[in-house]
């Protein structure tokens, strides 16, 4: 039996597939301005690389903002859900979840057996979000992919005190202009979202294990940053970006 999760999100679509309750591919995209059609490609190519036919019967669960747009899909599944399910099946010991993601950032409190007990969630604002990382590499024209490692070598972050992007914005080009390091600008950038995140974390009700979930996971400045406000250590999965589509892909298996 096969089922598949999509996870299609602001900046890019993610997906999983299982054979027999196990995962068995993966593949993630860049969602670009059709979502269906980003959808359709990804399932498309990941039957593709699976050697599977789209006429075979496999049980779709779509989620992530871009969810209803999932025409072929049998369900569509909120992204808290699934967070929950994917994080549980990566690893069952999970009780809270920090999802970083493109557009907005998630705290998910999870009961003893990994079903959503509360959530906040910040999608107002792009502060505290991988897009509010990306306005501020750009300032500081620094590889984003660079962005986190270059922060962990300051020895003194510089406040930014703002925590509306367009602000913060500001603030990084008149550090720049002012000489400072762009380490300590960059280290200054992943507190500022480790504070906006680590309130939202508390106001859910923190509980650990705790696992960072989104494309922000892979960002060493952010995740040190934020273990440092909280005052924990976090788990990361491998398949971080993709816990959403993976799942979705879990609940897709209780469909009948």
């Amino acid at each position: 039996m096969y089922t598949a999760g999509i996870d299609i999100g602001s900046i890019t679509t993610k997906a999983a597939l299982f054979k027999y309750g196990k995962l068995a591919a993966t593949k993630l995209i860049f969602t670009g301005y059709n979502s269906e059609a980003a959808g359709k490609k990804i399932f498309t190519e990941i039957l593709q690389e699976a050697g599977l036919k789209e006429s075979e019967h496999i049980k779709v669960v779509s989620t992530g903002y871009g969810r209803g747009s999932v025409s072929f899909a049998d369900k569509a599944i909120t992204e808290i859900t699934c967070h929950a399910a994917g994080a549980r099946y990566l690893n069952n010991t999970i009780r809270f979840i920090i999802d970083i993601g493109g557009q907005d950032s998630k705290a998910i409190l999870l009961d003893e057996n990994g079903k959503v007990k509360n959530f906040v969630m910040n999608d107002k604002c792009a502060a505290g979000t991988g897009r509010f990382l990306e306005v501020m590499a750009r300032a500081l024209e620094i590889d984003l992919d660079k962005f986190g490692a270059l922060s962990l070598k300051s020895q003194k972050p510089a406040p930014i005190s703002s925590l509306c992007t367009v602000f913060a914005e500001s603030e990084v080009i008149s550090l720049i202009s002012k000489g400072v390091a762009r380490e300590d600008i960059a280290a200054g950038i992943h507190e500022s979202i480790a504070t906006r995140v680590s309130a939202l974390a508390a106001r859910a009700g923190l509980t650990v294990p705790v696992m960072i979930t989104g494309g922000v996971a892979k960002n060493i400045g952010a995740v040190k940053a934020l273990e440092k406000a909280l005052n924990i250590n976090t788990i990361i999965s491998e398949h971080a970006q993709l816990t959403g589509a993976i799942g979705a892909a879990v609940l897709a298996q209780n469909l009948k």
